[in-house]
């Protein structure tokens, strides 16, 4: 089982390379002090041969796609992190919310019954004051 170490994402990838001359392997493998850590076994850049330009150019380019991909892990997780807060905040919103409204309703509830009351109090008045118009109107 092959493990890596694992540094926090809001932390920098520090990448170093030297171009020389050199033909050793050893020396190759020193040149090129790689700091990947947070990249799988896999997915690590090989030290170039140093003696091929088109090799340099390929582990420059990998070296480059590793920083780009550390930025974007980086950046989803400050985007992750951004969303749990706002899944908090819209929660707790919710929350207080819903017993707003519930107060609202309540509030609303007693102002309609009052209200019914008073119309049909006002349509009870309206009935007796026909009457009694209609009994003025009879008399006279």
């Amino acid at each position: 089982m092959i493990t890596t170490a694992r540094i926090p994402a809001d932390k920098p990838v520090r990448i170093s390379f030297r171009l020389n001359d050199s033909t050793d392997e050893s020396s190759a493998e020193t040149s090129f002090p790689l700091s990947f850590p947070n990249l799988d076994q896999q997915l690590q850049p090989l030290p170039p041969c140093n003696t091929s330009k088109e090799s340099m150019q390929v582990f420059k380019q990998h070296c480059k796609i590793a920083e780009e991909y550390h930025q974007v892990k980086r950046e989803i997780a400050l985007l992750e992190e951004r969303k749990k807060e706002l899944i908090a905040r819209l929660d707790q919103f919710e929350n207080s919310d819903v017993s707003h409204l519930a107060e609202e309703y309540e509030d609303l509830s007693k102002e309609n019954h009052s209200l019914n009351l008073a119309h049909s109090r006002c349509k009870e008045q309206l009935e007796k004051l026909k009457i009694q118009y209609q009994k003025r109107q009879g008399s006279s």
